[in-house]
């Protein structure tokens, strides 16, 4: 089975989601749109997980999840702060601005895909007249899009910050579970505890068939969201087939085993091209993606090979994404073939 690198995406479901997913199909008739017995246990088995009271809704996809939540957040006139590399900024066709009616995105800048405090403290006081947009939210990309991760005392930090300039926070955690993994941390304990309010728990990319988990830690913050679920086209009648398959992920921990397995493939595919001539890591591998900078020729190398990859970090950026069926082999195999064209006789014929 041919295995890539180009998104934790292209994985299918992992065998326990598909049980759980089977024998929901095999439970007979069950009430529709979330009335189901599926979808109220996983909410208890979420709430279990995360030791509190929390709303849990079900979406089809992370856009949909970013931007109703954030809609849920904001107004308007209201403005949210994310850094420029957010997939809320550089990947979702405006859905943000779009489901809350214009809220604007203020981007901040730094070299590792992270806010920090003071990138926030700036944002919030650069202005404070009607003529602007009034920050309203801060999101938080866990783990980042250029694989990074934010500690606990990291979004503590900003969280801090939030709370003292009457910023709610927001967390987009797509890759949530290699976050967490990587952390070796209670989910607590970088989520409500931290300070945020709201987690958008992926799903999809840790072995799951469709479906993301939208995490209120503030109950008030979540009245009449499930309208904007509804409104939004994201409520699904059959509601067990993406709320079942959370039951594995959740059972055994293996939403953690799935992310620490994708992030050791990581791991191991850095050790491996690390030290390779005219490759350069752009961005320390924290969680489960490599970003290393290749020259041209070596590219079409791969590609000509069969690798699939993006590249979309700057001229000769490539994000090399492992997955919870990321196989030690199709690691080995890249490596090599890596090698082989970056070796000395290729270098110096390109």
């Amino acid at each position: 089975m041919k295995q890539h690198f180009a998104s934790d995406n292209y994985a299918g479901l992992c065998p326990e989601a598909l049980h759980y997913f089977l024998e929901a199909n095999a439970s007979g008739h069950e009430p529709a749109y979330g009335d189901d017995y599926w979808t109220g246990e996983v909410c208890e088995r979420l709430r279990d997980l995360f030791q509190t009271d929390c709303q849990v809704f079900f979406v089809f996809n992370g856009t949909a999840a970013n931007s109703l939540a954030l809609a849920s957040l904001c107004q308007s006139y209201h403005s949210v702060i994310c850094h420029e590399l957010a997939h809320i900024e550089t990947d979702e066709c405006g859905g943000p601005e779009f489901f809350s009616n214009g809220s604007k995105l203020l981007i901040g800048r730094s070299p590792d895909g992270k806010l920090t405090p003071d990138i926030v403290e700036a944002l919030v006081t650069r202005r404070t007249d009607l003529h602007y947009p009034r920050p309203r939210v801060v999101s938080l990309t866990q783990s980042t899009e250029v694989g990074t991760v934010y500690t606990v005392e990291e979004v503590r930090a900003i969280a801090a910050i939030a709370k003292r300039r009457h910023l709610r926070v927001h967390m987009d955690g797509a890759r949530f579970a290699n976050a967490v993994a990587a952390l070796n941390v209670h989910p607590s304990e970088i989520t409500w505890r931290a300070g945020v309010d709201v987690l958008c728990f992926g799903g999809t990319k840790n072995g799951l068939p469709v479906g993301e988990a939208v995490v209120f830690f503030d109950e008030a913050m979540a009245e009449d969201f499930a309208w904007r679920v509804k409104q939004a086209g994201q409520l699904a009648s059959k509601m067990r087939f993406i709320s079942a398959p959370w039951l594995g992920l959740l059972n055994n921990d293996v939403w953690l085993k799935n992310a620490r397995h994708a992030n050791a493939m990581a791991s191991l595919l850095h050790e491996r091209i690390r030290e390779l001539p005219g490759v350069r890591i752009m961005f320390p591998p924290q969680a489960n993606a490599v970003f290393a900078e290749l020259p041209a020729p070596v590219i079409r190398g791969l590609h000509n090979k069969g690798w699939k990859f993006y590249q979309f970090i700057g001229e000769g950026g490539c994000r090399l994404m492992c997955a919870w069926d990321t196989q030690p082999e199709t690691v080995e195999a890249f490596a090599r073939d890596l090698a082989e064209l970056t070796g000395p006789a290729s270098v110096a014929s390109a």
